[in-house]
């Protein structure tokens, strides 16, 4: 039986935001609030609980902008520091709960969080508190119940290495990705709502560009598409003017109903 959810975007930017540090570019200085992006990061709810995909350095931000109130597990997608290093802003919400937080990740991911923030997964007596957190891995065994409902780990390129973004029902979240591989895209059909990294139109090694992103979604065919991971080269207003109807920009804030 489907399950009703809500994503909300905290963040829609690239590694370094929008407005970049030391810019002063339009896009920078925009008086749209769509040009103004944190790093990217969403949450999405359902039954009361919320899963959250990544800890950006601005999740403290995040949270207070959004008032979140709960956080149920954490999803990373890869262990770049923009993806993780608000992890110890997670405390307040173990103050809710009577039993440690999961974070699920690959291996790899796993192990670079634990060495980041070794004196969380300390065993040594700490003077402070610090988070509760279980580690979980995922790997190539397919879905994996998260709180009731199912999550799929979907691998992508994200340059020479390989991140995950993850399929919830009708939901699928990608970031990251420089090319989605054929096996890839196979877990990602039928699908209502997409997200999808969409960096610039000038080519990047790491990222998609708007136009490969494009190539995507039409074969793909999600019923809505977001991108997401933009950067200042990306102006909100005059870029959507170029896109089709049913594929728009993220925003911070934006709030989209989804079947999980």
């Amino acid at each position: 039986m489907a399950i009703e959810g809500r994503v909300r975007v905290l963040g829609s930017g690239t590694s370094l935001g929008v407005p970049t540090v030391g810019c002063s570019c339009d896009v920078c200085q925009s008086p749209d609030p769509r040009d103004n992006r944190l790093r990217p990061s969403v949450i999405v709810e359902f039954d009361g609980q919320g899963v959250l995909i990544d800890t950006t350095p601005d999740f403290r931000q995040q949270a207070l902008r959004a008032g979140i109130e709960k956080v149920d597990a954490v999803l990373f997608t890869h262990a770049h520091a923009d993806h993780i290093m608000g992890l110890d802003d997670i405390r307040p919400f173990n103050f809710r709960r009577r039993e440690p937080i999961p974070i699920y990740g690959s291996t790899e991911t796993l192990a670079f969080v634990r060495n980041a923030f070794g004196y969380i997964f300390s065993d040594s007596p700490a003077e402070s508190t610090v988070p509760k957190l279980r580690a979980e891995t995922f790997g190539g065994e397919g879905a994996f119940p998260l709180l009731g409902i199912e999550c799929l780990p979907v691998p992508v390129r994200h340059g020479r290495g390989t991140v995950y973004g993850f399929r919830m029902g009708k939901f699928a979240y990608l970031t990251d990705h420089s090319e989605i591989p054929e096996e890839s895209l196979e877990l990602l059909r039928g699908l209502d709502v997409l997200f999808l990294d969409a960096l610039r139109h000038k080519p990047h090694p790491t990222h998609s560009t708007v136009e490969r992103s494009l190539t995507y979604v039409d074969e793909l065919r999600p019923k809505l598409t977001f991108f997401t991971h933009i950067s200042h080269d990306l102006p909100h207003e005059r870029t959507e003017t170029l896109l089709p109807p049913h594929v728009r920009l993220a925003y911070d804030g934006l709030e989209v109903e989804v079947e999980l």
